[in-house]
């Protein structure tokens, strides 16, 4: 699509006149322009703007005037944020552009009791003549021959930010400058000869705000590239490949000890053992049993050897024979249940300081394990969701309170209110992780 916009606010001259002295503010402006994309950055923009102002005299040196100006521009607009590796398209433009434009102007004597859109006094042509060697040519003759508009280059830049309100209207301020490239030195009434400080060529500001209209077919049509990503494509490739052929990936693992074989040191290590890095079975105390079939896992060194069960060759003292195991006990009473909003897996602020109490009294009673129940088990989204509720107690109580995943039983799916985790306080034995049931459901 392209773009059609209609702007209107102030113009100023910025001369030999000072600004905001004695009154003098600018006048209004006003025009339409087209812009039309040449990639996601750069895009070119036609438009036409007039202007017309009083400005009052100024001590014994500048009289008053008034100046009438159209102009038609051509730009170039660089847009700044369109390119972005971290999110969609983007909702507000920043640009900067720069361009030509060619300028017709009209300086008048002035009154001023004239209306403030009154430009009817007689012509300065005495200034005309002074910088006639600045004009391309004057022409539109008056009713006494004499031609009373004088035409010139223009260099114009500056910047400006569009909002986009809906995918068809955009509005936005701009601020734009246009210096005369051949010195025209007439425009604010005065044309400065002494060389001081302030002269040189006047200049014009417009300061405008704008709204534009994307025109096209949506239907065949993209919305205009300066609103678009275009990283857009890559994520939707990556996200769902159409044209990537991506070979299967094979990573087999043949004892299932979660470490594939490729760098599995033991690579027949027997079902539920718990490994290294390496693959190979832990063994705490070096017995050579692994832990997982280690009914003394911690056996001094002087007991080795070991029988099969791991179990050493020291005789059990004569005072212990007849102990008998002391259950532990839990002193927590009752712990807090947790509640989420409805569709959500993320901690709200209540939650989390419902959870560092619990922390608390966790840390404060290390015979204590607390085992998280979640609820929702009527289909898959709620059985995943019940899943992501208590994956998100976990892991802020291990990772943010400290508490060992050992002390946390993990169970989910659970027949009751969905937005529910109870969290009860236990010595049972219990999973502390469990894989999530339905993982392409998950909540990010």
């Amino acid at each position: 699509m392209w773009e059609l916009s209609v702007l209107g606010g102030n113009a100023i001259i910025i001369g030999d006149r000072p600004i905001l002295a004695d009154g003098y503010s600018g006048g209004f402006a006003g025009g339409v322009a087209a812009r039309f994309a040449l990639s996601h950055v750069f895009s070119t923009r036609l438009g036409y703007v007039a202007s017309i102002q009083k400005i009052p005299g100024y001590k014994n040196y500048i009289p008053y005037s008034s100046n009438t100006t159209h102009m038609l521009n051509l730009d170039l607009i660089a847009s700044l944020n369109t390119l972005s590796s971290f999110r969609g398209n983007p909702k507000v433009n920043y640009y900067v552009f720069a361009g030509y434009s060619i300028a017709a102007s009209q300086v008048a004597a002035g009154n001023p009791d004239d209306g403030i859109f009154s430009a009817t006094g007689p012509v300065r042509f005495d200034l005309y003549q002074k910088d006639s060697k600045n004009f391309i040519s004057t022409f539109h003759e008056d009713d006494n021959g004499n031609k009373n508009q004088a035409l010139y280059h223009n260099l114009a830049f500056g910047a400006g930010i569009d909002f986009r309100i809906s995918p068809r209207i955009t509005f936005g301020v701009e601020e734009r400058i246009v210096a005369p490239l051949t010195g025209v030195d007439m425009l604010d009434g005065y044309i400065n000869q002494s060389g001081s400080v302030r002269g040189g060529a006047d200049k014009f500001a417009f300061s405008t705000a704008k709204i534009a209209f994307n025109l096209g077919n949506s239907a065949t049509h993209t919305a205009p590239l300066w609103w678009v990503n275009p990283n857009n494509y890559l994520y939707n490739e990556v996200a769902t490949p159409k044209h990537m052929k991506l070979p299967p990936v094979v990573l087999p693992d043949a004892d299932g000890d979660g470490v594939t074989d490729q760098f599995d040191m033991e690579p027949s290590t027997p079902a539920g053992c718990a490994v290294d890095v390496k693959g190979v079975s832990l063994d705490t105390d070096g017995d050579g049993v692994p832990d997982c079939k280690d009914k003394e896992k911690l056996t001094p060194q002087n007991c080795f050897p070991v029988n099969a069960d791991g179990v050493g060759t020291c005789p059990e003292p004569e005072c212990c024979k007849n102990l008998q195991p002391v259950a532990p006990v839990c002193a927590i009473g009752s712990l807090p249940s947790v509640q989420f909003k409805s569709g959500s897996a993320k901690l709200s602020s209540t939650a989390t300081s419902l959870l560092d109490n619990v922390a608390q009294q966790l840390q404060a009673n290390p015979t204590c394990k607390v085992k998280l129940v979640g609820y929702g088990a009527s289909d898959k989204r709620a059985q995943q969701l019940s899943w992501d509720h208590v994956n998100a107690i976990k892991t802020y109580l291990s990772e943010k309170q400290g508490i060992s995943e050992t002390r946390i039983i993990f169970t989910y799916g659970m027949d009751g209110s969905a937005t529910t985790v109870d969290l009860v306080p236990t010595t049972e034995e219990g999973p502390n992780t469990v894989p999530a049931p339905h993982p392409n459901l998950r909540k990010g």
